[in-house]
């Protein structure tokens, strides 16, 4: 698709491509009938695939009148649906109610391990830097998407004082970029978390030539975790064996979650034996999609 198109100028045609892309694979996954995952693997692996993944619950997000207690109830609702992982926005508010805030997750989450925080690259360098101090103490899973993500000297300097791991990635498209995340961002490929959404940078194809431009820089599969949330990352997530995948179990409904026989244990969910990438298992997906094509 990207035939005779000139480098550069990556913006709304690498979601439109990576749209088209993803009803591709799957096309050719259901035609050699098996999973994604399994062809993933049987194709550009060793044949062998991860039979459960990684998954932290992302939410906790600003709301007019949401208070505390309630982004603490939230919390306990993706606890008690099997997530250890959960995910808060940051920056949306002023430093000392942002620390508040993190401090009610944690009193539910009870460790720093089991809370990431994402900026949604609000912040410049001296936001930043003061954020990573005030965070430094808690130990988080993740401090993610700090500043503009293509400001990696932000990222570079974050990693200079803040032990702890961070992530980015998730507003890169081409391989290009990723690759210049991880020469120039100072992110550290024993800790740190690259979050390349494969359905927002032109589809599974420009993936996999980003998976082998990091790994020439020192990262491995097992450092992607893509943002979305949707079952071709999970896919993707199993059959490359990356280190985890999205989910958002109250946010972006029905476009969000796994196959419906698929509950979440232990953090973990397993992947269903449906061919390609298994759409048709998730029943308010499927039946959305199906309203919208008239099918």
């Amino acid at each position: 698709m990207m035939v005779n198109e000139k480098p550069g100028g990556h913006g709304e045609r690498s979601v439109a491509v990576g749209v088209v892309d993803m009803a591709v694979w799957d096309a050719v996954a259901k035609i050699a009938g098996v999973p994604l995952y399994k062809h993933l693997a049987d194709t550009y692996g060793d044949g062998s695939h991860d039979t459960s993944v990684f998954v932290y619950a992302a939410g906790g997000y600003y709301y007019p009148g949401k208070d505390d207690n309630q982004l603490r109830d939230e919390m306990r609702r993706y606890r008690a649906m099997g997530y250890e992982v959960v995910k808060m926005k940051i920056g949306g508010a002023p430093l000392d109610e942002d620390i508040r805030r993190i401090e009610a997750v944690l009193e539910v989450v009870g460790e720093g391990r089991y809370l990431a925080v994402d900026a949604n690259g609000r912040f410049d360098l001296e936001t930043a830097l003061a954020y990573a101090e005030a965070m430094r103490p808690y130990n988080l899973f993740w401090y993610e998407e700090a500043g503009d993500p293509l400001d990696y000297h932000i990222q570079a300097e974050l990693a200079k004082v803040y032990p702890a791991p961070m992530a980015t990635g998730e507003n890169l498209f081409p391989h290009q970029d990723a690759r210049n995340l991880a020469r120039h961002g100072g992110m550290r490929p024993d800790r740190d978390w690259l979050q390349f959404d494969c359905a927002l940078s032109y589809g599974l194809v420009e993936y996999l030539r980003t998976l082998e431009a990091i790994g020439q820089e020192g990262f491995s599969s097992r450092n992607c975790i893509p943002h979305g949330g949707h079952q071709l990352s999970l896919n993707i997530a199993a059959g490359l064996k990356l280190g985890g995948n999205e989910s958002y179990p109250e946010v972006f409904k029905p476009f969000c979650g796994f196959a419906d026989a698929t509950p979440i244990e232990d953090g973990r969910v397993g992947l269903s034996e449906a061919t390609g990438i298994g759409f048709e298992q998730n029943a308010a997906l499927i039946k959305a999609m199906r309203e919208a094509t008239n099918t």
